[in-house]
């Protein structure tokens, strides 16, 4: 007998309930990005369809060549361009960061595919309230090509966590994370578009929690 894998099939947890939140006042994000800003564009259907109590205040993104803006446009969204290589260090770099979004009255900041390391001059300008999405299983799989490692390791299950931000990379508390199965045919292509999927559905989800869980430690 052959079993078929369906690859479809994912794992949430703690499971999918996202609706808007008990906060009457509306969640004030700031969105870093670097590439297609496909978590930018699901973060923003959520607020759009009610699913998240959130305003996305701006979109700061760090390569010219960069999609988001283009999405951020379409949803009215403000975008800053901050090009890192003309700053001296990353803590110069992660300052004018820190000026941008105090300038637009941010509350969290959303690292949504931001491809550069932080400093302590961000994470101590917003403790505890920086979120990070990473393509894997945390703690397996950290830094960059996550889905590369996945794939040459021959583990059968990977996917993607959405965490609170620490100085060490990919760490920190875990918020939501989501299972997918590595199929006997997948590319790399394939099973970051499969992954994916699950980034858009629990991106969302983890900062409504987020904030929730702020609430009730207050």
């Amino acid at each position: 007998m052959t079993l078929r894998l369906d690859s479809t099939v994912s794992l949430v947890a703690p499971s999918l309930s996202i609706c808007p939140s008990d906060q009457s006042t509306p969640l004030k994000l700031g969105i870093l990005a670097s590439g297609s800003g496909s978590n930018f564009e699901a973060v923003a259907q959520a607020i759009a369809d009610q699913q998240l109590n959130a305003q996305i205040q701006v979109l700061i993104y760090n390569n010219p060549k960069a999609k988001a803006p283009i999405r951020a446009a379409n949803h009215g969204v403000e975008a800053v361009l901050l090009n890192h290589r003309e700053y001296t260090n990353r803590e110069a770099f992660d300052g004018q960061i820190v000026n941008t979004l105090q300038q637009y009255d941010v509350d969290w900041v959303i690292m949504a595919g931001w491809m550069r390391l932080v400093t302590p001059v961000l994470i101590d300008a917003f403790p505890d309230k920086i979120i990070n999405i990473h393509p894997s299983l945390l703690p397996s799989f950290k830094g960059i090509n996550a889905v590369e490692q996945a794939l040459a390791s021959g583990v059968k299950i990977t996917g993607c966590t959405v965490h609170l931000v620490c100085l060490e990379v990919d760490s920190g508390p875990i918020l939501i994370q989501a299972a997918v199965p590595i199929l006997p045919d997948d590319t790399v292509e394939t099973l970051h578009t499969r992954i994916q999927i699950q980034e858009h559905l629990i991106l969302p989800q983890a900062i409504a929690l987020a904030a929730a869980r702020e609430i009730s430690q207050q």
